[in-house]
C-alpha cells in the first residue's frame, strides 16, 4: 500500500478528498446500521467512529513525509466533527 500512495502529489487537495471520503463512506454504513437494524438504533457514536478513521490516516501520510496531504486530513476532520456536532444538536431540538 505504501507504493500506491508514495506517488500521491503531496497537495491539501488530495488530503481534503480522503478526508471526507473515509468517513463519508464509512458514516454511510453506520447510517444504514442506525435506521434500519434495532441493535444500533440509538448509536450515534458510531458516526464519531466513522471521523476516527481519518487519525489512521494521519499517522500514515505523517510518516511518508506527505505534511499537506496531512493538513487537509486533519481538515476535514473538523469538518466531519463539526457536521456531527450540529446533527446532535439538531437532534435535542
Amino acid at each position: 500500500m505504501a507504493k500506491l500512495f508514495s506517488s500521491v502529489k503531496n497537495h491539501v487537495l488530495v488530503g481534503l478528498g480522503i478526508g471526507l471520503a473515509s468517513p463519508l463512506i464509512l458514516g454511510s454504513i453506520a447510517w444504514y446500521l442506525m435506521h434500519y437494524t434495532t441493535v444500533f438504533r440509538k448509536a450515534d457514536l458510531l458516526l464519531i467512529g466513522c471521523v476516527a478513521v481519518n487519525l489512521a490516516w494521519v499517522k500514515y501520510f505523517n510518516n511518508l513525509n506527505k505534511e499537506n496531504i496531512t493538513r487537509g486530513i486533519v481538515s476535514a476532520t473538523f469538518l466531519c466533527a463539526f457536521a456531527f456536532f450540529f446533527y446532535k444538536i439538531m437532534q435535542e431540538v
